[in-house]
């Protein structure tokens, strides 16, 4: 899938949806939400920046890839946190978390070489579960499917809020 707009689509629908059952949930953390979808492709500044260039600089072992997984992710919503005032925190938070999730859920969908997806619950556990292999990331139909929910969900809030 054409990586960020079908991650930024997937969030949104989530996020919207959960909208629509939450009061608090309202469009400023639905922006939130599909900000934290970008949180594990954060992985990607290993292009500019190369793991044993941070190795040499923190004299530590470091792995960009940690990014894609549940720690690096809630490390990197803890960023997020503490970035907004405390009162929001808790919400913002929430919000990011959900953004993330729906990232790493599509992903652990891939097709893959090997039938298996990545280390997605570490540091809790290196097991690397299966995936379905429901499409490549090259394809371009995962990114339709995802505008058209967030087009359903779209209306939906909006039909939600006329009423």
């Amino acid at each position: 899938m054409p990586d960020m707009l079908a991650h930024a689509l997937i969030a949104y629908t989530v996020c919207r949806l959960v909208s629509l059952r939450i009061g608090w949930f309202t469009t400023p953390y639905v922006t939130a939400g599909m900000a934290g979808a970008f949180i594990p492709d954060l992985l990607k500044v290993k292009h500019l920046v190369s793991d044993a260039t941070m190795e040499s600089l923190l004299g530590v072992p470091f792995s960009w890839g940690a990014l894609q997984t549940f720690g690096g992710a809630t490390l990197c919503v803890l960023v997020g946190v503490v970035l907004v005032p405390p009162g929001e925190r808790r919400r913002v938070g929430t919000a990011l978390s959900v953004g993330a999730a729906t990232h790493m859920v599509s992903d652990a969908m891939l097709l893959t070489a090997t039938g298996r997806s990545f280390p997605v619950l570490w540091p809790l556990t290196s097991y690397v579960p299966p995936t379905p292999g429901l499409y490549l990331s090259t394809e371009p139909g995962p990114t339709v499917v995802a505008a058209v929910a967030a087009g359903i969900a779209w209306l939906a809030a909006r039909r939600a809020s006329a009423r």
